[in-house]
């Protein structure tokens, strides 16, 4: 069976080495243009373009797909199934009216909860227990089409986007392993979503990890750890920014000062708290604009005006 792959991100990877290990025959990967990066704007390729290549895969990166010398080239690479993770754009019905076996989706969430391009970071800022990984019978729609199979996978207290995306990204592996054998018999029968039942997501952008004191220790966790790596979440502190990279909700029954910076008694899991409109933020974790990211415990080394002070003003 010739499968063209879709993927751009590191989530996509493993899927994208499972496929070039397995008795399947990868025709092409398609993903997203080459985007400049760092101070330099240097071109970056994507993670599944440098895996393809290491691999010999032809790589193909169009701007869009919608124009018909884009689909006449895909045509003709004769893909039995196109699969897709994380591939960033949406796929017009002349792309998915190409393959036999239909076009497959790998996505991070148990449709139809988390439609949209950001579910891990949505289930992190929801405080979700679980979440997992759905592979869907794409059709025109974000995310509507139907269910094919789904994996659950819990949420640790510590993950981050990060780790997050890694165990997902895995899970979905074995949930491919399982699923296209049975595809390919046509042996499964793809459920269509409740869409009575299905949320969505909402684009994330740099702006919002900026911290807001006011919101409550839990709240700023999840959000710390939702933003991992990206777009992070930071404070000003005299004039800096000061990235919080990990952190830890505390509960104080005292009239709290939002965005003061307090010490902690021993044995707490944190060496300095920040307080917040509900409870105390434990810092664990932290980097000062300019300099390399230490423990709480080490910065206040460094930092003897820290304890005492106010976060949140730019100036």
């Amino acid at each position: 069976m010739r499968i063209v792959f879709m993927g751009t991100p590191g989530f996509s990877v493993p899927a994208l080495e499972y496929l070039v290990k397995s008795e399947y025959r990868v025709a092409g990967v398609y993903t997203q243009p080459d985007r400049p990066t760092g101070r330099g704007r240097t071109l970056e390729q994507s993670p599944v373009k440098k895996i393809a290549l290491e691999y010999g895969l032809e790589v193909f990166q169009p701007v869009k797909l919608r124009n018909s010398e884009e689909v006449q080239r895909l045509a003709a690479l004769k893909p039995d199934l196109i699969l897709v993770a994380a591939f960033g754009q949406i796929l017009p019905q002349s792309v998915l009216d190409i393959p036999p076996f239909g076009c497959l989706n790998i996505h991070p969430s148990l449709l139809p909860r988390y439609r949209g391009a950001t579910p891990i970071p949505s289930a992190l800022l929801d405080g979700d227990k679980e979440t997992g990984v759905t592979i869907m019978l794409m059709d025109a729609g974000t995310d509507t089409g139907s269910i094919v199979s789904q994996i659950i996978v819990g949420i640790e207290p510590q993950d981050t986007t990060e780790s997050l995306s890694n165990r997902l990204a895995q899970a979905g592996v074995r949930l491919l392993a399982e699923t296209l054998t049975l595809w390919f018999d046509r042996s499964l029968k793809p459920q269509p979503q409740d869409g009575s039942k299905a949320t969505y997501t909402t684009p994330i952008t740099k702006e919002d990890g900026v911290i807001n004191w006011q919101m409550s220790a839990e709240e700023i966790s999840r959000r710390v750890r939702a933003f991992y790596p990206w777009p992070g979440c930071y404070t000003w502190w005299q004039g800096k920014l000061l990235k919080i990279l990990e952190a830890v909700a505390l509960h104080k029954d005292r009239d709290l000062s939002p965005g003061k910076v307090i010490a902690l008694a021993p044995g707490q899991p944190a060496a300095v708290g920040v307080e917040t409109g509900e409870g105390v933020l434990g810092l664990i974790r932290i980097q000062l604009e300019g300099k390399r990211a230490l423990t709480a415990a080490e910065f206040l080394l460094g930092q003897r005006t820290f304890v005492g002070s106010t976060l949140g003003s730019k100036s």
